[in-house]
């Protein structure tokens, strides 16, 4: 199965050209990893297959997990971003309030915290983000592609949003494209 170019949304920009055919599925379907893989080809973002079998989009302050867990009708896919800037435990408080923020005013991703203790290292705190889906029983290409695009647009936006809130001083430019070390 393809995916229709036409069916990825554009915030802002060209719409690409609908594809002529009948490549789509017409009824549910169940994604898995390589539907995923052509949808980030699509949007020209790098990404790898981790050491574990998860697929991950890796950009210079975070990196993005495509996964999928469970079995049969119970099959679940999971967009989870790591935030990789680390953050002072004694300002836990004040990202616990920044992201509770967040949580109230978005529908995803979801954000939480986890207190990272490094071995005989300072203890940080980390931030996650996270977007499922039920798609054990089968979910439209079309909601499937929509949803996974908002949600990799939605843990960008939040990267860029929490430097802001927090009045950090590193570049959010670098976000832009995944992969690319060099930026910023």
């Amino acid at each position: 199965m393809t995916i229709d170019p036409s069916s990825i949304p554009n915030f802002g920009g060209q719409q690409p050209e609908p594809q002529q055919g009948g490549d789509a599925p017409a009824g549910p379907i169940v994604p898995d990893q390589d539907l995923v893989k052509q949808l980030l080809d699509q949007m020209e973002l790098k990404h790898v297959v981790d050491d574990e079998g998860d697929l991950a989009a890796p950009w210079e302050n975070f990196r993005t997990y495509f996964m999928f867990r469970g079995e049969g009708d119970q099959q679940v896919f999971s967009v989870r971003t790591f935030y990789d800037r680390p953050h002072a435990i004694e300002s836990k408080p004040q990202i616990l309030d920044a992201i509770d923020d967040w949580n109230r005013r978005t529908l995803w991703p979801k954000v939480y915290s986890h207190t990272h203790e490094e071995e005989g290292g300072p203890t940080t705190v980390r931030v996650i983000g996270e977007a499922q889906m039920l798609i054990g029983t089968g979910v439209s290409l079309e909601h499937f592609v929509s949803s996974t695009v908002s949600w990799v647009r939605a843990a960008i936006e939040f990267d860029r949003w929490l430097v802001e809130h927090l009045g950090l001083v590193e570049e959010v430019d670098s976000a832009e494209k995944p992969g690319d070390e060099d930026a910023g």
